[in-house]
């Protein structure tokens, strides 16, 4: 699904021309062509190459790819001060992941233990 500017207001229309430029910005940071990006996301290169040409936007589950080629999640795509972000490694997940499981009084008493530390 795409979104065609002439939808939107003049404050939208530039929201929407900072996601084209981050996509950009991101893709170069990485040297990557449209292609490259293409290739990694899954997607189409007429279709990334049809957001700039035809004026339109990315749908949210085309972002997502983008996102994942980029190695990133969409919140840190959005996130404008990236002094703000949080990186966390594969052990800091697993441990979120296991404390999401837990109910209250388990995670009570894992967060007490890990305060004693």
């Amino acid at each position: 699904m795409f979104f065609r500017y002439e939808t939107f207001s003049r404050e939208t229309i530039l929201n929407i021309m900072d996601i084209l430029e981050k996509i950009t910005q991101l893709r170069l940071e990485r040297h990557w062509s449209e292609y490259q990006l293409a290739e990694k996301s899954g997607l189409t290169q007429s279709t990334i190459s049809s957001w700039y040409r035809k004026n339109m936007i990315p749908s949210i589950p085309s972002l997502i790819k983008i996102c994942d080629a980029f190695g990133i999640t969409i919140s840190q795509f959005f996130l404008e001060d990236k002094s703000k972000a949080v990186l966390l490694n594969t052990n800091q997940l697993e441990l979120l992941d296991a404390a999401a499981k837990l109910d209250t009084e388990q995670y009570n008493a894992l967060l007490h233990f890990l305060q004693t530390l």
